[in-house]
């Protein structure tokens, strides 16, 4: 047995002793002892407690994988995601003023991705265990929406019907307006006997939509999302920003810097997550790579009543960003990219010279980066707020606002 302690915390929430060793479930200024195999320490045993450890609330917390800052104090976590995004600016030479942290509560998670795998007796739905492709069943998660943990037997009973007994499937389950919209990946082709047989299982679970690998099995109802004073239907599997509460914290950001700009462009607009709520008091451009997801915008803003006119555009932002010619008309710049950042789109936006920029994102590390870009380009970063959807999760997500000074 070895004893160690504990100086820092990873970005994957392993405690890191000098060596450097990981382990797993640790916390900053634990001693804690046991024996070390490649440089991890598993099932550690934790002799000296720090004051930020609290019991897991979940039963599920111990094997589950789909947290793994449970043991920590929310204060804790939230000061150290921060210190996430004050790391990543730091190796650029940026600091900023930080806003308090905004935390989704528990259960508010309105998507979920359930691994189901068929046995003997049926199947068996939940997360994958700690560093395994064991299925741990999570009844009684605190993570996600009631609705979703509620909707495990149907997971199941979809890899009853549609799953090999040697794979698993994956079925992201999503909260809508009109009820649970299911996505499933991994199953048999779908047949006529297939198709009837989900046709019941929907009706019997009041299930809006299922779609199966590529194709939509059935539509119920049209499964909406809110998105201002419209209502959207994503496409299945489409990007959703992953609680309420987030989304309105990152959006209360993005109106914020945004202000009183008349002609906004949006970039990596999905289907309107920011692009249709600011058009209650701008004109919008709305871009994004997937079509189908700019589909569902325009019918959204086309149904909605009392915005102001919005256009979009498909279009591959990372192989064909838009040129200063087109963004010079723009007074501010909304941008939202997936966790590979935006460098070709940033490095346009810093010779168009827009005035104000909303910048989202969900990784500290490529945000730094584009947004010492911007600052190279006369842009001042003048606040950020940490805003964490994804509770208990070593996920970190961010609104900042960058504006264009005279320097």
């Amino acid at each position: 047995m070895e004893q160690v302690t504990i100086e820092r915390l990873g970005h994957q929430g392993d405690g890191i002793a000098p060596g450097p060793v990981f382990v797993p479930g640790a916390l900053p200024g634990e001693l804690v002892e046991g024996e070390i195999d490649g440089g991890v320490m598993r099932d550690a045993r934790i002799l000296t407690p720090s004051e930020m450890r609290v019991r897991a609330p979940c039963r599920h917390a111990k094997g589950c994988g789909g947290c793994q800052l449970q043991h920590a104090r929310d204060d804790f976590v939230a000061g150290w995601k921060q210190d996430v995004v004050r790391q990543a600016l730091a190796a650029h030479g940026l600091e900023t003023e930080f806003r308090p942290c905004s935390t989704s509560k528990p259960q508010s998670r309105r998507r979920a991705a359930f691994s189901v795998r068929r046995t003997k007796k049926g199947a068996l739905a939940g997360f994958h265990m700690k560093g395994s492709d064991v299925i741990v069943p999570v009844p009684d998660c605190l993570l996600v929406d009631p609705k979703l943990a509620a909707a495990l037997p149907l997971v199941e009973e979809l890899a009853v019907l549609g799953a090999s007994r040697k794979g698993a499937l994956s079925v992201l389950v999503t909260v809508s307006l009109m009820g649970l919209d299911l996505a499933v990946t991994g199953g048999k082709p779908l047949d006529p006997a297939l198709q009837s047989d989900l046709a019941d299982l929907a009706r019997a679970h009041d299930v809006a939509r299922i779609a199966w690998g590529d194709e939509v099995a059935l539509t119920r109802r049209p499964p909406t999302q809110r998105m201002g004073r419209a209502e959207v239907v994503p496409p299945p599997g489409a990007f959703l920003q992953a609680t309420p509460e987030g989304e309105a914290a990152l959006l209360s950001g993005v109106r914020e810097i945004t202000g009183d700009a008349a002609h906004v462009v949006d970039l990596f607009a999905g289907c309107g997550t920011f692009a249709l709520p600011l058009a209650e008091t701008a004109r919008v451009h709305a871009v994004e790579g997937d079509r189908a997801m700019m589909a569902a915008l325009d019918k959204g803003w086309r149904m909605a009543e009392g915005l102001r006119h919005v256009t979009h555009e498909a279009r591959d932002l990372f192989r064909n960003p838009l040129l200063p010619d087109e963004l010079k008309r723009f007074d501010a710049a909304v941008i939202d990219p997936p966790r590979a950042g935006a460098e070709a789109q940033v490095a346009e936006l810093a010779r168009a010279g827009i005035p104000r920029i909303a910048y989202v994102s969900c990784n500290p590390v490529t945000f730094a980066r584009d947004a010492a870009a911007l600052d190279l380009a006369g842009y001042t970063l003048d606040w950020l707020r940490v805003v964490d959807q994804f509770r208990w999760s070593t996920h970190v997500e961010l609104v900042a606002s960058l504006t264009l000074t005279d320097r």
